[in-house]
């Protein structure tokens, strides 16, 4: 792997215990020496101390589901099963674009913040991609809350393999393990293929979750208290998480970062099809008029690469904003539904805790891809944007789970750093609260944190930490109220400098009533 981590720092895989003296460190836990072998259901787990935190076991590149190649393109993920040795992991294939260099008044950090969030480090992309890495302190607790991240990238790119989303510092200075997972990303993900089961990079992460709940106790994890945190197509993979596994969620808390099932509005089937079957054209396979099965396996007899870069040719969707990527969840009724505003008010879904959080401008970063693609909006357009695409969302499937007496906790992020900034007036843009609970500020920017900036970096993770060690009381005990939309309950973090304050909802929803729950003006933010 080229990138932000080696091949030298990847986990290692064995098939089985080696014979002699080595049998013994086959049940090593990690508590006992930082980076202990592990065994899991994919083998034999060598960690290693992580490089800015060595008190950290770091395991990276676990295989948790076969590579998704030959007749596994497109189809639903299969656990993984292999003697092989695991040297590396890599990055799902993505149409990952470029960051506008020209931006007027970029800060010097702008760049370096913005590659690192985007996913352009050079990482290797390949379709042998659904790793997850774990990341264990070797003291404290016996059995320790888990959090598993999924991130986000407008379903089309992104990945585990990011800076933003190092998990050391996190688990260094919180009794917590976190997890990071890959998923199947743009058309490998949701392709829209004729006779398949769709949205199969849900599955992936379901497949992922499973992976965990089996073997998180021999890293230290407690496999009933995982909760699942993602952000903007993260946060909405969280909601939809709910909605799809409503009878057998296995985690136990849920938490959503710039993004819910009512933030964008999935394809029709018939528009994913017609998605398809523009890249098996493209690719010389059939289209519509050819025998379903025959295109498919065409188009799973291609190069990868070739693959993605016929699905970046492919149209966007038309938008008011930016253009909306066309690779990405299908109404199936199964993982995803056509319905989220109503099945929310009904409560169908799994009525675990959830936290939900948005910041305050979001749009700081998306103006930077407009003007890389040349659209221009006015300050107006902007601010409906973000309240269609991320406030009012966030606002409306907290109201719609504690009408259902789902305990929910809802936080809206303010924090404006001078080490974050991007340009003069970028604010609270789409992604930069990570930075914060991830406590990966310093190194994604490569300038130091105010005190105060540390301090509060500090308490939105115990905040977080607090949800996912105990998620129906932890933010109670952690001096949170939970949403009342009549009341001060909204957590306003890193607000008026102090750590929080509680707002009103209404206090950041203004101009949302006259939205009337249209989040046309927010297309392109997923």
């Amino acid at each position: 792997m080229t990138g932000f981590w080696k091949v030298t720092g990847s986990a290692i895989l064995f098939a089985a215990c080696l014979p002699g003296a080595y049998a013994q460190k086959c049940s090593s836990h990690p508590k006992e020496h930082v980076g202990a072998s592990v065994r899991t259901s994919s083998g034999l787990i060598k960690g290693h101390p992580a490089p800015y935190r060595p008190e950290v076991s770091e395991y990276l590149g676990i295989p948790y589901a076969s590579p998704p190649t030959g007749d596994l393109r497109f189809a639903p993920p299969v656990a993984f099963a292999s003697e092989d040795t695991i040297e590396a992991s890599s990055d799902c294939p993505a149409n990952t674009g470029s960051t506008p260099t020209d931006y007027p008044g970029y800060t010097p950090q702008a760049i370096k913040i913005l590659k690192s969030f985007r996913q352009e480090l050079g990482t290797f992309q390949s379709e042998d991609c659904l790793y997850l890495n774990v990341w264990t302190r070797t003291t404290v607790s016996e059995s320790k809350p888990v959090l598993l991240w999924i991130h986000g990238g407008r379903f089309t790119n992104g990945g585990a393999n990011n800076p933003y989303y190092d998990g050391q510092s996190l688990a260094d200075e919180h009794d917590v393990i976190v997890v990071t997972i890959n998923y199947r990303l743009n058309i490998f993900g949701f392709s829209g293929a004729p006779n398949l089961p769709q949205n199969v990079a849900l599955l992936d992460q379901r497949m992922a979750v499973e992976w965990v709940q089996r073997n998180i106790a021999v890293f230290g994890g407690d496999p009933e208290r995982i909760s699942i945190f993602g952000q903007s197509a993260g946060g909405s993979s969280v909601d939809y998480y709910a909605h799809a596994w409503a009878e057998n969620p296995i985690v136990a808390g849920l938490i959503s970062h710039s993004g819910t099932s009512l933030s964008f509005v999935p394809n029709t089937a018939e528009e994913s099809a017609s998605y398809f079957y523009t890249v098996s054209k493209a690719l010389g396979c059939g289209d519509a008029d050819s025998d379903a099965d025959e295109v498919v396996k065409c188009v799973r007899q291609k190069p990868f690469t070739d693959v993605v870069k016929a699905a970046g040719k492919v149209s966007a969707a038309s938008s008011p904003a930016l253009p909306q990527p066309v690779f990405h969840p299908t109404e199936d009724g199964v993982t995803v539904f056509d319905n989220y505003a109503q099945r929310t008010s009904a409560g169908k879904y799994a009525h675990l805790p959830y936290l939900i959080n948005s910041n305050n401008y979001e749009a700081g970063y998306y103006r930077i891809s407009a003007y890389g693609g040349n659209v221009s909006l006015t300050d107006d357009q902007w601010d409906k944007y973000n309240l269609a695409a991320f406030t009012c969302p966030s606002g409306t499937s907290a109201r719609g789970r504690a009408t259902n007496g789902v305990p929910i906790w809802q936080s809206h992020y303010f924090g404006d750093w001078d080490n974050l900034h991007l340009y003069p007036g970028s604010g609270t843009y789409h992604g930069v609260d990570l930075l914060m609970l991830f406590g990966t500020a310093e190194h994604v920017s490569g300038i130091r944190n105010s005190d105060k900036e540390d301090e509060f970096a500090h308490y939105m993770a115990s905040a977080w930490v607090a949800f996912a060690s105990d998620p129906r009381e932890g933010l109670t005990k952690f001096g949170w109220p939970q949403y009342n939309a009549d009341e001060s309950t909204l957590v306003a973090l890193a607000y008026n400098g102090k750590n929080a304050e509680f707002l009103r909802p209404s206090d950041v929803e203004q101009g949302c009533a006259a939205l009337k729950g249209n989040n046309t003006y927010g297309k392109g933010a997923f």
